[in-house]
């Protein structure tokens, strides 16, 4: 019997109904330097009505129940990174250079070994990001959480010129996509992968042929963080739009990034399917398409270019450490088809 995400226990369709619900609150704090509009990457705050003056971008998000197998395991080290990936990734979408982060952390009791680990994995991924840790908050809350369990975010804010931040309004059908690998699941889906791989100790620590790995090395990759190659990339080239593939797939996040009327097709065939992105498809039975509307499938992010620079985007960006494909193209009429 297959299994998908709604069965795991999250609606992603409640997700975007509390968006709707939410939005006229959201609006009704808003001033003159607010930019944009709720569905962006990151949120947008203007410190200059200068074409080319500063902006400020923000982004905030957790980890999820991906930080279940860091509690089975007794692993906190790299789980901060993920916290850091998941807000520093989206800003960088808009071509904003994160400044800062700062995380929360509520825990059941106050271990300060347990602690210092998290924070420790926070600080490398503010190093890999390029931004600074400059605070945080440490909750505890006995009798909320578990013992033993704890959770983390984190906020980010950056900053871009006004007149470079990438938003995908100058994207046309015909451009290209450049797709980005990731480092395995990130941080997203961890509900399903749950039912899939059970959160025991001794499963997690045994060998899987079919992941050649560890379900433990695997499960707990922390998220790339792609700010530092994304920053390179948009100093030497045009990059139209970017899309952070985390909830909700190719299916929703890369539509976010164009512009009315235009939809992708993506090949399939460009590229290997990680051995643990075929574990869970085989595991869950699910359909091809509700997959990439869960997972990211391989892919972390995609760049948007004109088609005659889409070559040496993707050959630079392999140069510069990240594994580029040709993912895709742009089209006219809306949805992506894979």
């Amino acid at each position: 019997m297959a299994i998908d995400y709604k069965q795991a226990g999250v609606d992603v369709e409640a997700g975007y109904s509390a968006v709707k619900l939410m939005k006229d609150y959201v609006k009704s704090t808003y001033d003159k330097n607010v930019v944009g509009d709720l569905g962006s990457f990151g949120g947008f705050y203007s410190l200059s009505d200068a074409p080319d003056g500063d902006v400020l971008v923000a982004g905030t998000d957790g980890v999820g129940t991906k930080l279940k197998y860091a509690f089975v395991l007794d692993k906190h080290d790299t789980i901060g990174i993920d916290a850091v990936a998941m807000c520093v990734n989206d800003i960088v979408c808009q071509g904003a250079r994160p400044l800062i982060f700062l995380d929360y952390i509520a825990i059941s009791k106050l271990v300060p070994e347990k602690v210092a680990e998290i924070v420790k994995g926070v600080a490398e991924g503010c190093k890999q990001a390029g931004c600074a840790l400059i605070g945080g908050e440490t909750a505890e809350m006995p009798g909320f959480y578990a013992q033993d369990e704890y959770d983390i975010a984190g906020f980010s804010c950056g900053i871009a010129k006004k007149n470079k931040i990438i938003n995908g309004s100058t994207i046309k059908a015909g451009d290209v996509l450049v797709g980005l690998k990731s480092s395995g699941i990130h941080s997203n889906g961890y509900s399903l992968v749950r039912k899939l791989f059970n959160p025991i100790k001794e499963e997690l620590l045994a060998y899987d042929e079919e992941l050649g790995a560890t379900p433990a090395e695997v499960l707990l990759t922390p998220t790339r963080i792609y700010v530092k190659s994304i920053l390179d990339i948009i100093s030497k080239y045009e990059i139209k739009g970017i899309a952070h593939i985390t909830g909700g797939g190719f299916i929703e996040n890369i539509p976010r990034i164009l512009p009315k009327g235009l939809g992708v097709d993506i090949d399939l065939t460009s590229y290997e399917l990680p051995a643990i992105f075929k574990a869970l498809a085989k595991r869950s039975g699910i359909e091809n398409r509700k997959l990439y509307n869960t997972f990211n499938m391989g892919i972390g992010m995609v760049l948007a270019v004109s088609p005659e620079i889409a070559e040496e985007v993707r050959a630079y960006a392999n140069e510069i450490g990240e594994e580029a494909v040709i993912l895709g193209k742009v089209t006219e009429g809306e949805g992506v088809r894979l």
